[in-house]
């Protein structure tokens, strides 16, 4: 097929011979006498013409013979590449024969066949974007056509042919993954779209477009992305709304959101599924009031609630089946709702809780198992969870020896709970923390007149000084000072491990 890329190749020609004129009579006989050096004359008349056929065109650059690609990046355009002189041989390399030269002539023909293939493939794929959906691959083709570049400067043409043909094939290659690459971007926004990211469908929408402007499927997709600024609100509205229990707001939102994007696979299936729920919700509200009117005996309530129920209902006969056990139903519910509430509480570590609901359960049926074995689980770590609670509330306590003894061996009952929640496990922390500072005493300087006796309540009896030194555990302390003939003093102070305790003066100054 023709190309504006081919190189232009000299048109073969004959020489035309005259026709032969009669010779005048004795013709013959003048040859024979001929001088002797016609002979040589024409000897060399036909080694010229040999030489401007064969030896001169490799002399003279044909117009259309590429020039090598420089290395780069990317193969060169197809005017520098075709309009370049061809590289001079080596200095001081010998004049080959005509025929070395004739085919080396064929061989360098054959390189810029295949490199003018080479160019034209590139120029289609740079159009088609390839640059921005396979940059690397193209580097490396890029690279190789530089490679047969070089060969070909220096006159290696079988070479240099090689390598063009390893670059062509890669373009090939390159060519022949257009219509999977232009699917595998349409997809790849299509999803995008499906998971609300405008900006990867948008970037995957401009690499389709440089790929294939006019593919059908690519407008359709840019005005579903278009639409995402629309849907995906309505779509978190309907979230909310789902979230906060108003299922009827959030399918209303969610047909809205259909009607936006019909195509939106996940709109689609939010919609049914949220429609699903709230006849769902319907229907279990209906039945809960049922069970409500039944755990208070009105049974007139439950069967109208069970009767409305029963409207909802799909293929099964749950509404039939409560309104023909009444009675029972309201038990097993009644029970069905302390047992939930009380495994909840246990899961939750809200041991008083799951204490009460198991308590409640126990008074309704005493042999119902799941409330003596629940009792037997939570009473206990429902005592340790008060202790602890206790304990964090009311850190002070711990100034206290027999307290801070207590604790420890509470603490010690504790860290073998397997497995622990994480409730528990923070408190056991906490506990360790308060425990370690209350057991580490801190020094406190206590200063007086020399004339006041100075007692510390629960600590010892220090007697007259002007300045001691104490190591209190962390607490509240009360100090008195007594001196005859002079009112005495109280006072409190509390030290702990926030902050250095200031001196305390403790000294009776006032007669009376």
């Amino acid at each position: 097929m023709p190309s504006h890329n081919e190189p232009v190749q000299p048109t073969p020609f004959d020489v035309a011979q005259p026709a032969p004129a009669q010779e005048p009579a004795g013709a013959v006989e003048v040859r024979r006498g001929a001088a002797p050096w016609v002979l040589p004359t024409l000897g060399g008349l036909v080694l010229l013409a040999v030489l401007v056929i064969f030896w001169l065109p490799e002399r003279v650059t044909a117009p259309g013979e590429p020039a090598p690609v420089a290395p780069q990046q990317t193969p060169v355009a197809p005017d520098t590449a075709r309009n370049t002189p061809t590289a001079k041989p080596p200095a001081g390399k010998t004049d080959a024969s005509p025929w070395s030269e004739a085919q080396l002539a064929k061989l360098r023909k054959e390189a810029q066949d295949v490199l003018a293939e080479l160019l034209d493939i590139q120029f289609a794929l740079e159009e088609r974007g390839v640059k921005q959906w396979a940059p690397e691959r193209f580097a490396e083709v890029a690279t190789v056509a530089a490679a047969g570049d070089e060969l070909y400067k220096n006159r290696e043409y079988e070479a240099a042919t090689a390598r063009y043909q390893e670059a062509l094939a890669a373009l090939q290659t390159l060519q022949d993954s257009i219509p999977r690459e232009l699917a595998g971007q349409l997809e790849l926004a299509r999803q995008a779209i499906e998971d609300g990211e405008q900006a990867t469908a948008n970037t995957a929408l401009e690499l389709a477009a440089a790929i294939e402007p006019d593919s059908p499927e690519l407008a359709a997709l840019r005005q579903r992305a278009d639409a995402l600024p629309e849907l995906l609100p309505l779509l978190e509205q309907a979230a909310g709304a789902e979230q906060n229990g108003d299922l009827a707001s959030a399918a209303q939102l969610l047909t809205e959101a259909a009607a936006v994007d019909p195509q939106h696979l996940r709109t689609q299936s939010e919609l049914q599924r949220v429609a699903a729920a709230y006849k769902e919700q319907r229907f279990n509200d209906a039945m809960s009031e049922g069970y409500s009117a039944l755990d208070k005996g009105d049974f007139t309530a439950a069967r109208t609630a069970f009767r409305a129920a029963g409207k909802l209902e799909g293929d099964t006969s749950e509404a039939a089946s409560a309104l023909q056990e009444v009675e029972t139903a309201a038990t097993a519910y009644r029970l069905t709702t302390l047992k939930q509430s009380g495994s909840k509480s246990e899961q939750q570590e809200k041991w008083q809780d799951a204490v009460n609901a198991y308590a409640k359960a126990q008074k309704i049926d005493s042999n119902v198992l799941f409330a003596s074995e629940g009792l037997k689980r939570s009473q206990g770590r429902a005592r340790l969870d008060k202790q602890f609670r206790t304990t964090l509330d009311q850190p002070g306590r711990l100034s206290d020896v027999a307290v801070a003894q207590a604790t420890e061996q509470l603490l010690q009952y504790a860290v073998q709970i397997k497995p622990r929640g994480p409730v528990l496990a923070r408190q056991i922390d906490r506990v360790q923390q308060l425990l370690q500072q209350a057991n580490t005493p801190i020094a406190v300087t206590l200063r007086s007149d020399a004339q006041t006796e100075v007692i510390v309540y629960k600590v010892k009896r220090l007697g007259r000084f002007e300045q001691r030194e104490l190591t209190l555990r962390p607490g509240t302390y009360t100090a008195v000072g007594t001196r005859n003939g002079y009112r005495d003093v109280r006072q409190n102070f509390t030290i702990d491990h926030d902050s250095a305790p200031a001196p305390i003066t403790i000294a009776c100054t006032e007669p009376i």
